[in-house]
């Protein structure tokens, strides 16, 4: 059979319908394996990486992440307090920074703790996780222990001599004021001695350091007792038993002077001093009358 020319000159493979075909990426060995909608996933792939990336880069993924943890349900709904008492719910509540939308699966509770433990009255803390939205904070305080006085400053401190606020009011007042430098240090010492003579402790309002060696104390009537170096406690016995047997600490004296330890100075009032002044001139002018006559 002789074709005619036409068809003879014509590319082959030009008369096959283009349906017929088979695609060359089908022909290129595994691709021709994949399915059909590979295309679509890969082009989410990529949009859901660039997405990705440029959350990353842009410094919001944080952000992101909070957003999707509180809309499953972890937002920081409830947070409960215990053990505070000079502490103010504002103060634990700032240095918490818990905002609208904190997750409670990405709260640092670490970190918070670390905030929570500069606090002036916070002695230890710690802060729990309840899920899916309760955060629970315990604060362990510091115990007011005495006052410490240094020229016109005056500060709580703890039984280990440590500031822990400058912001003193009458809810202090029955503390013992411990004046001078290194008394802070030392407090705990006289301290414990008046705590063994309860009915002396409660008339005791101040105790002053002496050259980092002695203490003389402050009674709530203004007279002061100059302790010695050594054997307090049995200073303090001494002036007890004689306060019981004739009223000293009562009398209108300034000074009682324990340093000595073989005898008791005091010092008089001026007042008391002019009267006793006054009595013992009338005294030897009327025993100079006598021998006169």
């Amino acid at each position: 059979m002789v074709l005619p020319i036409e068809a003879a000159l014509a590319p082959r493979g030009r008369g096959v319908p283009r349906l017929h075909r088979r695609p060359l990426w089908r022909a290129a060995g595994i691709l021709q394996d994949l399915p059909r909608w590979t295309g679509t996933a890969g082009a989410l792939a990529f949009l859901s990486a660039t997405i990705l990336y440029g959350v990353a880069v842009g410094g919001y993924g944080r952000m992101v992440s909070e957003s999707l943890t509180s809309a499953a349900g972890f937002e920081i709904a409830k947070v409960e307090l215990s053990g505070q008492k000079e502490t103010s719910e504002f103060e634990i509540l700032e240095a918490l920074e818990i905002q609208q939308g904190t997750s409670l699966a990405l709260f640092d509770a670490a970190a918070a703790r670390d905030r929570l433990e500069r606090i002036a009255w916070v002695d230890d803390v710690s802060v729990q996780k309840f899920y899916p939205n309760t955060l629970r904070v315990k604060i362990g305080e510091r115990e007011a222990y005495a006052l410490w006085q240094r020229g016109d400053r005056l500060s709580v401190i703890d039984g280990k001599g440590q500031v822990i606020s400058d912001d003193v009011d009458g809810r202090y007042a029955n503390l013992l004021m411990l004046i001078g430098h290194g008394a802070q240090t030392r407090g705990q010492e006289i301290i414990d001695d008046l705590d063994a003579m309860p009915e002396l402790r409660s008339r005791v309002r101040a105790a002053r350091l002496v050259s980092d060696r002695r203490w003389d104390l402050v009674l709530d009537n203004g007279i002061a007792v100059r302790l010695p170096e050594d054997n307090v406690k049995t200073a303090l016995a001494d002036l007890m038993e004689m306060d019981a047997k004739n009223g000293l600490l009562t009398r209108d004296i300034t000074v009682v002077d324990l340093r000595l330890p073989d005898r008791l100075i005091v010092r008089l009032t001026d007042e008391a001093a002019m009267r006793r002044k006054a009595g013992a001139s009338a005294f030897g002018t009327r025993r100079r009358g006598g021998a006169d006559t």
